[in-house]
């Protein structure tokens, strides 16, 4: 039995709204990773922006809609809510270079410019269909703009040859999102819903694919050469004579510790020509053909 076309428009709707809720909540690891680092670290804020930002305008669309608004200014709402919540705990944890840039962000981008696009479609255009198909363009720009949000971290994540900074989690929950909110869009004939998904769905498949190419690899880190002139050069064991060792230990001459010196200087020999060296505070000899080292303090 096929179900009405408004049952079925329904159905997805309410789907949506869960799914999207999962999305919303899908960031929650990278931000108790945030919490327990204290630190914001490689993570940008600028996803959630330009999420709060389409949420605010499609909150605006779903009021300003004549029908079948209603889903979407329940799950935008709540998208607000939970973007600014994210968006103020970064914030607290943010670097101060990270900071000032979010506030900019916020300032020009989430107040400034929904402002402007809120005045001028409502002095522009009359109430009705003209000033409701304004803000579905606007929406729509916007909304591809949300799906293409992570293009930066999966710019980083090819350079980097690591997803330690792109949630798979996110990436999934919006490619599921995109594929019902176009389905409700269809159904209601909203193609302002239903065209910026189809992107959000490519977006989403390319996103996930690249986490499976490069999941379970750590970061790629370029090893830093010292100059040669700045190498500590390495102190050369000499080799002692064993015996006089051995009698400097039993006399109490030699103190098992480390005296850090540069400079070498004899210490005394015996007939075989064994020596002792004052060497970084090291003593080395040979018993039996193999080398021994003791530490000592001449």
């Amino acid at each position: 039995m096929i179900l009405p076309t408004h049952l079925l428009a329904s159905t997805f709707g309410v789907l949506g709204n869960i799914i999207s809720f999962c999305v919303f909540l899908s960031p929650l690891p990278t931000f108790c990773k945030i919490y327990q680092n204290k630190s914001t670290q490689g993570f940008h804020s600028v996803p959630y922006s330009v999420a709060l930002f389409s949420c605010m305008l499609l909150l605006y669309y779903g009021n300003i809609k004549p029908e079948n608004g209603t889903m979407i200014v329940t799950i935008n709402s709540i998208g607000c809510a939970i973007e600014t919540a994210y968006i103020v705990f970064f914030l607290i944890y943010a670097t101060r270079e990270s900071l000032i840039s979010t506030v900019k962000v916020l300032v020009i981008f989430n107040t400034l410019s929904f402002t402007v696009i809120v005045v001028t479609t409502l002095l522009v255009t009359d109430r009705g269909p003209k000033r409701v198909n304004l803000v579905g363009w606007i929406c729509s720009v916007f909304s591809v703009c949300v799906f293409a949000a992570p293009l930066s971290i999966m710019r980083m994540v090819i350079r980097t040859k690591s997803v330690e900074y792109m949630p798979f989690f996110l990436s999934f929950f919006l490619t599921l999102c995109a594929i019902v909110w176009f389905f409700y869009g269809l159904l209601i004939n909203d193609y302002f819903v239903a065209t910026p998904n189809v992107l959000g769905f490519v977006f989403g498949i390319g996103q996930m694919v690249l986490y499976m190419i490069y999941k379970g690899k750590k970061m790629q880190v370029r090893p830093m050469v010292q100059p040669q002139d700045e190498i500590t050069p390495i102190p050369r064991p000499v080799v002692a004579d064993a015996g006089e060792i051995s009698e400097m230990k039993d006399n109490g001459v030699v103190e098992l510790r480390v005296e850090m010196e540069m400079q070498e200087k004899p210490m005394g020999g015996d007939e075989g020509g064994g020596e002792i060296i004052e060497c970084m505070g090291y003593v080395c000899g040979d018993l039996d053909g193999e080398k021994t080292k003791m530490s000592f303090i001449a």
